[in-house]
């Protein structure tokens, strides 16, 4: 059964926007649903309009006050950010949360997954109370590492976060139950995200790798329908964005690239697979979302290695049980799908050639198929507001978003 996907307008369909679909809390989006699905696909659908955004140092826009409670900047002071259309500088405070509300009210979520977040849950709490209507609950993942083996230890400061809206009725009661991923009481994953050593690369030297932001991890329990788990990373970035020397440049992307593929082959062996495996989490759906910061297929450096990091995260054709779907694949088919060109979330200058542009696909939405195969539909990338604000504006990260269906469970796999 495939999901409602999008409107076909050739076909003359009536189209609405979400309030009727049964999913979203009933905000204005950027493309319609389509009315109706088709006779053999009527059925109540109740879901969750899921967001995955790297929305851009917001730890930049909070400090502390006297008693130590977060409080935003002045709205005159400027921060990191995108620099406001048709200047050069950096935005002010005001600037970035009337730009950052606005995306907000145009994508309307009800689960939200933020990478580059603040570091703390009062700070995303405080931001999500300042520019939506909504009433929401949040966590954030804190994330503190060793600087070295044995080094002292450093807190991040861009975590992974999440932000559900509890005022609409499509969340239960107890909305959203997070997982402590720096605690070892919370086991496999906390054990798969500490800093490794491993044998890497053709000459076999033992190297120490580590996850500077510890993943966020949480159940979320909707309304109607069984609970799923979500799992939002932030993993090592492989961007060189300083003019360096040809033969500096490969070494450094090689070595980015090999780093990110060990962080991605740990955490899928030492986490994922057990995961799916495992009699007590094999049949609840996992999301596993983020800025894994590697499309897939190869490139240059990725034909050095014989490897992505994405499809390592996806899993193994030999293991078919244990494999994730990706939902931007799932939207490439039909005559009126976007294309593979289509599919990049980050767009920056290229640092020595100053016209060229680089377009890359980082941001990702994984899906377990321990459920049925339609259970999340209609993926996609925005790139504006229905208003015509560029995301790019408010973020150097397009959002991805697409429907969560919580329905159905019981029914037979596919």
């Amino acid at each position: 059964m495939k999901g409602l996907g999008p409107p076909d307008r050739r076909a003359g369909l009536p189209v609405w926007n979400r309030p009727e679909t049964g999913f979203g809390s009933g905000g204005y989006i950027t493309q319609h649903w389509r009315q109706q699905a088709p006779k053999d696909e009527q059925r109540s659908r109740v879901g969750l309009c899921v967001v995955v955004w790297n929305m851009h140092w917001l730890q930049d826009l909070f400090a502390r006050a006297a008693d130590g409670t977060p409080v935003l900047k002045p709205g005159d002071m400027r921060v990191r950010g995108p620099s406001p259309r048709g200047r050069n500088d950096l935005p002010t405070v005001s600037e970035r949360l009337d730009l950052i509300a606005r995306g907000l009210s145009d994508l309307d979520p009800d689960v939200i997954v933020v990478m580059e977040g603040p570091s703390d849950t009062e700070k995303l709490q405080l931001l999500m109370n300042t520019v939506s209507g909504g009433v929401w609950e949040c966590h954030v993942q804190r994330s503190r590492f060793p600087s070295s083996p044995g080094g002292p230890t450093l807190d991040s400061s861009q975590c992974v976060g999440i932000a559900v809206r509890t005022d609409t009725g499509r969340l239960a009661t107890v909305p959203l139950v997070p997982f402590e991923v720096e605690s070892p009481a919370i086991g496999d994953l906390h054990e798969a995200t500490e800093p490794f050593f491993l044998d890497f690369g053709r000459e076999q030297i033992t190297e120490w790798f580590r996850f500077e932001r510890r993943p966020l991890y949480v159940e979320v329990r909707p309304n109607v329908g069984a609970p799923i788990r979500l799992l939002g990373l932030h993993l090592k970035s492989k961007g060189i964005f300083g003019a360096i020397e040809w033969s500096r440049w490969w070494q450094i992307a090689e070595a980015h690239r090999a780093r990110l593929l060990a962080l991605c082959r740990h955490l899928r062996r030492r986490f994922i697979d057990m995961y799916l495996a495992h009699a007590a989490t094999r049949d609840i759906p996992l999301i596993v979302c983020g800025g894994i910061n590697e499309g897939p297929g190869f490139g240059l450096a990725e034909m050095q290695l014989r490897n992505s990091g994405v499809q390592e995260m996806m899993g193994s054709i030999w293991r078919p049980d244990l494999i994730l779907g990706n939902a931007l694949f799932d939207a490439l088919q039909g005559d009126s799908a976007p294309t593979f060109e289509d599919l990049w979330t980050v767009e920056f200058p290229d640092p020595i050639f100053e016209e060229t542009r680089h377009r890359v696909w980082t941001d990702h939405l994984l899906y377990s198929r321990n459920v049925r195969s339609d259970w999340i539909s209609d993926a996609r990338i925005l790139r504006s507001t229905c208003q015509g604000t560029p995301f790019s504006e408010i973020s150097d990260h397009c959002p991805v978003r697409a429907l969560i269906d919580t329905t159905g469970w019981d029914e037979p796999r596919d």
